[in-house]
């Protein structure tokens, strides 16, 4: 096997597929980087067995066919310090691969390509194209309410719901839910439901980046699989069952609060210094007209501070987890943000004034 490509071909790829391959590994070959030459093509591989990423270059010339593993980190590290327009020549020479740029000699270990695990060919149920700035929005507006290591391995993931007019989000840690749908077209009856795990969701995130392209997104029993442009992403999914979300919104809050989405958030900045560092409370007092937010820690220490709102109900002071407001007021858009209230105890759900596709749902704290 040898090729020839620029510094900027290979690395794009490069990133984005060492994205998903895991440091530590009990299988050596799963830290490597596959790399396959077919004509004047290109393919780049990584995996960690959950997560599969597959990436095309273009090479400058015809090279000669072959496949191979290297180091995906060392490999990235070599590009990433080479100068621009870089011209690279790879080559294999029996167990090890050389690379040269310019006046730069690099050898690298390698591993047959035939111990690199495969992710079989998964027979999608549902094919549904989504704009990518769509598929982008529904996930940069919910992930950040997935849980991170929660016992609850289904809480670990964000929920895909796709019916015949829309696909959404849902997300959960038990504390706060997350939720935004986008209109799609398809024919089918009924709905179908996925989990998708973090660490899918984070690297399928970083392939949108042309607003202007579409997703094709393929949905089976245990896969999701995505094709971007030059790149196929593939995912196990989270076997399990997600709670009803339906069931866990709140429809019974009379206290509306109406308020400037940037005000708020600055408020909540701030007092947050003081607030306790374990379990980042805050107080709502809400009165006619005005909000007052407080926050108090161990050591005595106290913020205060009010803002005019729009508010015309009785009196009410609730608990917050002040991370989980700062969440949400950060990804919603829109000048102003609806909180809707029942009574101290409930839980809280926030949106955009103007009935927009994201729901939030935030839990209170007893302080």
């Amino acid at each position: 096997m040898k090729f020839t490509i620029t510094r900027e071909a290979l690395l794009k790829p490069l990133q984005l597929v060492a994205g998903v391959v895991e440091r530590r590994q009990t299988l050596p070959v799963l830290s490597n980087v596959l790399l396959e030459v077919r004509g004047d093509q290109l393919s780049l591989t990584g995996t960690d067995l959950e997560v599969e990423m597959v990436g095309n270059a273009q090479l400058l010339e015809p090279g000669t066919d072959g496949e191979i593993t290297v180091p995906a980190k060392k490999l990235m590290d070599i590009c990433k310090s080479l100068p621009d327009q870089s011209t690279i020549v790879i080559s294999q020479d029996e167990h090890r691969v050389q690379l040269q740029a310019g006046r730069s000699k690099f050898v690298l270990s390698s591993l047959p390509a035939n111990e690199f695990p495969n992710v079989d060919d998964i027979e999608a149920t549902i094919t549904v194209n989504v704009p990518q700035a769509q598929l982008r929005r529904v996930i940069d507006r919910t992930a950040f309410a997935m849980a991170q290591q929660d016992v609850r391995y289904y809480l670990n993931g964000l929920l895909l719901e796709v019916k015949a007019d829309q696909l959404r989000a849902v997300a959960t840690d038990g504390h706060r839910l997350a939720t935004c749908g986008v209109p799609v077209s398809l024919e089918m009856e009924g709905k179908t439901q996925v989990i998708v795990p973090r660490k899918a969701v984070l690297e399928l995130a970083k392939l949108m980046t042309d607003p202007e392209s579409t997703v094709e997104l393929m949905l089976s029993n245990n896969h999701v699989r995505a094709k971007v442009g030059e790149y196929t992403f593939t995912s196990k999914l989270v076997d399990g069952k997600f709670p009803d979300y339906e069931r866990v919104i709140p429809r019974n809050g009379n206290k509306v609060l109406i308020a400037d989405r940037q005000a708020l958030r600055q408020v909540f900045q701030r007092t947050a210094i003081l607030s306790n560092e374990k379990y980042r409370g805050v107080r709502l007092l809400l009165d006619e007209g005005t909000l007052q937010v407080v926050a108090n820690n161990p050591e005595q220490e106290q913020a205060e501070e009010s803002i005019g709102v729009e508010y015309q109900n009785d009196a009410l002071e609730i608990g917050f987890n002040v991370s989980y407001l700062q969440d949400v007021l950060s990804v919603l858009d829109g000048d102003d943000m609806k909180m809707t209230l029942a009574d101290a105890n409930s839980s809280a759900v926030m949106e955009e004034v103007e009935s927009g596709d994201s729901l939030y749902v935030v839990m209170p704290m007893r302080l």
